[in-house]
């Protein structure tokens, strides 16, 4: 099965499996949002279980490229100036420099290649702009022999379990600014970046 139609297939149940146990971090996640009104993008959507956390006064574009998952985010943007797009995140559709700030919330170790995810985000991000990540990584100088063996399978379904996280940011324009245990001992990781700035070290 591939991993559209496994998301076709779980969209009506997306919600009760996985509002509850993100809900806390989603939040705290999303309290390092800009102040001042700006371009967000939310890299993977979803059916948009960010969207009741978000406040008004920025331009929220959410990307997915599932359909069924998108639709379902609709009504959770009541009130927010929110724009559904069908995309890959993998391949964004927008120009380099669009946003002043990317969340990438459970979708760097959804996608088949989380490095070719988080470059993209680092383009369409600004200099200066901030990236927020929450998802499941390896800890680093850990074998987790479970893991790695059902991520195979558990890739085919949905999600990856062996994909560490510092080996992503090689050769990328990011600077770590704080990253802390989300969940499940610290298997779930919540992650600030910051783009590098060329201008502010030349």
């Amino acid at each position: 099965m591939s991993l559209a139609n496994s998301y076709t297939r779980l969209a009506p149940l997306y919600d009760s499996v996985v509002e509850a146990a993100s809900r806390n971090a989603r939040r705290t996640s999303l309290g390092a949002l800009p102040r001042a009104p700006s371009e967000i993008l939310l890299c993977g959507v979803g059916t948009g279980l960010d969207l009741p956390w978000l406040p008004a006064g920025h331009h929220y574009t959410g990307i997915d490229f599932n359909h069924a998952m998108l639709a379902r985010s609709l009504p959770r943007a009541n009130g927010l100036d929110y724009t559904p797009v069908l995309g890959d995140a993998m391949r964004l559709p927008f120009a380099d420099a669009s946003f002043d700030c990317t969340v990438l919330h459970l979708i760097v170790a959804v996608v088949p290649d989380g490095a070719a995810c988080l470059a993209e985000a680092a383009r369409v991000t600004r200099a200066g702009g901030s990236m927020l990540v929450l998802d499941k990584f390896l800890t680093p100088g850990r074998a987790a022999p479970l893991r790695r063996l059902l991520s195979p399978l558990a890739a085919r379904l949905a999600t990856r379990l062996d994909v560490a996280f510092e080996p992503l940011l090689t050769g990328l324009p990011l600077t770590v600014a704080s990253d802390e245990p989300a969940a499940i001992g610290g298997w779930f990781r919540r992650i600030r970046l910051v783009k590098d700035d060329p201008a502010a070290v030349s």
